[in-house]
């Protein structure tokens, strides 16, 4: 069985945005990716402080996976919003 820790070892090991794309392309079904994509818009989208009702509508998709990414970005110590938030101070996001 793969173990979680492999797979973010194997992440960690992949520095250059190319390679990671490929990486991804590589690992990834385009069903998986365009999934991967959406979650990561919706909790920009939720950050910049769009409400949860307008993202379902803007991304066709529940208030359930809107509301898991709302809950994420609250926790303490979010890695996703300090990315968010890093991207946002570089001029990325």
């Amino acid at each position: 069985m793969i173990r979680h820790d492999e797979i973010v070892d194997a992440l960690s090991r992949i520095s250059d945005p190319t390679q990671m794309s490929r990486f991804l392309s590589e690992v990834l079904t385009d069903a998986e990716r365009r999934d991967l994509g959406l979650r990561w818009k919706l909790m920009q989208l939720l950050h910049g402080g769009v409400p949860q009702r307008e993202v379902a509508a803007q991304l066709g998709i529940s208030l359930c996976k809107i509301t898991r990414g709302s809950r994420v970005l609250k926790r303490r110590g979010s890695v996703c919003r300090s990315v968010i938030e890093g991207m946002k101070r570089e001029g990325q996001a």
